[in-house]
């Protein structure tokens, strides 16, 4: 057991974390903050031909201005499913539809939305940061396993440290990103 060893395991540890961010990252640009963003859609999916598809590989979706947005499908005939997937979706949004396309005005949000938002996006960030403390603990057990293996204790130390630090540049990254977040909702 050697040096390799624990350089492997800070490096798995770190890729988790990042993966755990990624993820938080992507999670949050579903939450809309009273702007129109197609990536809402993301998550929605609708029922094609027996197979639950997101609505943004169904159709083209553009925001002609900050409060609108158009949902274009390519085949007309899902035009209905769509609706009825935005409006089971409960996002806030009444969709119109013209035979075309489907137009979204998104209204202003609540402060009781924005409240439940803020609520929501915290909890997304408390998720991330489950991520990322599993990733260490699974990274300080591989260390002390390898020590007991054969690798030197200071070495395996050294790896606790590294990946402590690792863990609270994550957790500051979190932060960073749920306030960002959380002033984008509350901007009115």
């Amino acid at each position: 057991m050697d040096i390799s060893a624990q350089k492997e395991v800070i490096k798995a540890a770190k890729e988790r974390m990042d993966k755990a961010l990624m993820h938080l990252e992507e999670e949050l640009k579903t939450y809309r903050a009273g702007k129109a963003n197609p990536s809402v859609f993301n998550n929605i999916t609708v029922d094609y031909y027996g197979t639950p598809t997101a609505i943004p590989q169904l159709a083209s979706i553009t925001t002609p201005d900050a409060k609108t947005m158009l949902i274009q499908p390519w085949d007309k005939k899902l035009i209905p499913p769509i609706e009825k997937a935005i409006m089971a979706a409960n996002i806030g949004f009444t969709p119109q539809n013209n035979g075309e396309h489907i137009r979204i005005n998104v209204p202003p949000l609540t402060e009781e939305r924005r409240k439940d938002l803020v609520k929501r996006v915290k909890g997304e960030g408390e998720t991330a940061k489950i991520s990322i403390r599993n990733a260490r603990r699974d990274g300080v057990e591989l260390l002390k396993k390898y020590q007991k293996e054969g690798l030197p204790e200071d070495v395996a130390k050294d790896g606790e440290a590294a990946i402590q630090k690792d863990t609270d540049q994550s957790n500051k990254r979190i932060d960073e990103i749920l306030a960002t977040k959380e002033r984008e909702i509350m901007t009115v």
